[in-house]
């Protein structure tokens, strides 16, 4: 984990958020090869080949993690929220939320599959 992603789940004050947290960025790491990782807008941006690929990032009552390049992606209407022209989904994951990882993992994977 770099330096500066480690220090932003560190200083996540809730306990639940900052696994969640943890758990995806190891999901995004384990999904795109040489994907790249920095804090901006201070969030995690995960980039491949200098493109956006996910974000994380949290709120008072949640984590979201934003999934780029979703245009070709069939995820759950009842679990993300997608973007006006469809080319991000975003799921806000709750305290207590049973989080679905080898779903996010796919999705996140066959996103960024699609990034040149």
């Amino acid at each position: 984990m770099s330096d500066a992603i480690n220090e932003y789940i560190e200083n996540i004050e809730k306990e639940w958020q900052a696994e969640i947290c943890r758990n995806l960025h190891e999901l995004i790491q384990s999904s795109i090869p040489d994907v790249e990782s920095r804090i901006q807008y201070r969030k995690p941006h995960y980039l491949k080949n200098g493109k956006y690929a996910a974000v994380v990032g949290t709120a008072k009552g949640w984590v979201s993690f934003t999934i780029f390049n979703a245009t070709s992606l069939t995820p759950p209407a009842d679990l993300f929220e997608a973007s006006d022209n469809g080319d991000r989904i975003t799921i806000k994951i709750k305290e207590g939320q049973e989080v679905d990882y080898s779903l996010l993992a796919d999705l996140t994977k066959q996103a960024a599959e699609t990034i040149e």
